[in-house]
C-alpha cells in the first residue's frame, strides 16, 4: 500500500483521529503526516516533532528486547487530552496516531492491524 493512502485510509477511519503519522524506520523518514480537517492543534509543530522522536526512540528501545519478549504490537497512551497510539505497520514503518480521548482506542487499533 502507498503510504499517502494508507495515512489518508486511517484519518478518514474514525473522526475521532486527531493526527496521524507513518514513518520509515529505516531511511528515518517522515512519508506521510497530517491532521484530520477541523482539528485544533495542542502541539507546535517544533513539539509535535519532538513527541514523534520520543515515541520512535521509546520503540526502538523496545525492539532491542524483541527476542526475549517478542515483538511489539502496540503502544497507548492516554494523557488528559489526547490518546497517542504508537504501532508498527510493517517490518520498517511505524505509525504514529493520536485521538481523542473517548475514542474506541483498541477497536481502532484492531481495524489498522487488517489493513
Amino acid at each position: 500500500m502507498e503510504y499517502n493512502e494508507l495515512g489518508k485510509t486511517i484519518l478518514g477511519m474514525n473522526s475521532a483521529i486527531r493526527f496521524v503519522t507513518v514513518f520509515d524506520t529505516k531511511d528515518e523518514k517522515i512519508l506521510y503526516s497530517e491532521h484530520n480537517p477541523g482539528t485544533t492543534n495542542l502541539l507546535s509543530k517544533e513539539e509535535s516533532q519532538e513527541s514523534l522522536q520520543l515515541a520512535i526512540n521509546a520503540w526502538k528501545t523496545r525492539s532491542k528486547l524483541a527476542s526475549k519478549i517478542g515483538k511489539g504490537k502496540y503502544v497507548l497512551a492516554e494523557y488528559e487530552k489526547i490518546k497517542r497510539i504508537t504501532m508498527p505497520f510493517d517490518e520498517s514503518h511505524l505509525l504514529y496516531i493520536t485521538t481523542d480521548v473517548g475514542s474506541n482506542s483498541l477497536d481502532l487499533i484492531d481495524k489498522i492491524r487488517k489493513l
